[in-house]
């Protein structure tokens, strides 16, 4: 077995074309995720996905291996699925799943999430991370997807709306999901076989289309917030955030 960190980057976005490119203190935000991205230890190899050759020319052009995927992938999992299905993966491999957007992740948090299926083999097919929401912004943001867990640490749902909601008390916790999954190759392929969940069509959330199906969803608490540039003024938060780091 061995573990491949994706890192799957579109250029096209409503509200931000061409993201990935975007410059971050002198660099493309795709190489700002890359290199915190190569700072984690027990990944084996990392390729950025992508079905534009703006991407892959800026990609080569700092060393990174890119593989292109077909512009017709329906979510991010699908185009996971793809770049697997290209570079021959088997299906006992770990993928890690990065989004091509969040140029602040801490190596930790990666190393954290390989780490449940070492403690866990064969228990599940797909883990992903959350972050105890602080700033209180984010509880009424349907852009922070807020989700809640069982005892064991599995998910129940994930929603944009606060989850949980607390009839008597004001104050309690809150936790985010963050974009980043993992998953054996095995449980990528049956997933893009699976149809699009109820669920998953009204949140615009492709994660809780395991959980309609009655796949398990492991989760681990991150000491590290992940942050997603969506917008231009997003970029100026990161810079902010890398001028401390």
């Amino acid at each position: 077995m061995k573990t491949v960190l994706l890192i799957p980057a579109r250029y096209g976005s409503s509200r931000f074309p061409g993201k990935p490119l975007a410059p971050i203190n002198g660099k493309p935000m795709i190489q700002h995720v890359h290199e915190r991205a190569s700072l984690a230890r027990g990944v084996d190899e990392i390729y950025i996905a992508t079905d534009d050759e703006r991407i892959k020319e800026a990609v080569e052009a700092f060393g990174a291996n890119v593989v292109m995927t077909p512009s017709e992938a329906a979510c991010g999992t699908d185009r996971i699925n793809d770049a697997a299905n290209i570079l021959g993966l088997n299906d006992d491999d770990l993928i890690i799943n990065l989004q091509g957007d969040q140029p602040l992740v801490d190596p930790l948090s990666l190393e954290q999430i390989i780490e449940l299926f070492d403690k866990h083999p064969g228990e599940f097919g797909m883990a992903t991370l959350g972050f105890q929401i602080v700033d209180k912004k984010e509880l009424s943001d349907p852009g922070h997807v807020k989700m809640v867990f069982d005892a064991d640490n599995y998910a129940i749902y994930f929603s944009r709306a606060c989850i949980p909601f607390a009839r008597d008390v004001d104050e309690y916790p809150v936790y985010k999901h963050l974009g980043i999954y993992a998953y054996t190759r095995e449980f990528v392929k049956s997933f893009s076989k699976l149809p699009l969940g109820k669920l998953e069509d009204l949140e615009k959330l492709e994660q809780l289309r395991a959980l309609e199906y009655g796949h398990k969803i492991k989760i681990a608490i991150s000491a590290f917030d992940s942050p997603e540039v969506d917008t231009p003024q997003d970029v100026l938060h990161c810079e902010q955030r890398l001028a401390v780091d």
